[in-house]
């Protein structure tokens, strides 16, 4: 499927419930379309222009191992995205939260 630039948002949040890929189409994202691209697909987030916390906590729920795609990575972030897949522990930016989380998940 083929998309051109998106400039509608009723079209840009219907698109993208669809495809969360497809925000990287849409010229004018807004949170609320920000967070249906991510609800559909976590991967989304790599192409969230203006990443919120909301957006970023749900991306993170879904799929811990898009904490890579984080700018701000807050240890509430961080730490939903170890509960969510202990793997994601290997992204942390943060040393200090990184060891943290290593000793609250018992992770060797």
């Amino acid at each position: 499927m083929v998309y051109e630039f998106i400039t509608d948002e009723k079209e840009a949040l219907e698109t993208v419930k669809k495809n969360g890929y497809a925000l990287k189409y849409v010229l004018e994202q807004t949170p609320e379309v920000c967070l249906a691209a991510v609800k559909e697909k976590a991967d989304a987030l790599r192409y969230v222009i203006n990443q919120t916390p909301e957006v970023c906590l749900e991306a993170v729920r879904q799929n811990g191992i898009v904490l890579q795609y984080v700018r701000n990575q807050t240890s509430e972030i961080c730490l939903e995205a170890v509960k969510q897949n202990k793997l994601s522990l290997q992204l942390v930016r943060d040393k200090d939260l990184f060891y943290k989380l290593k000793y609250e998940f018992n992770i060797d």
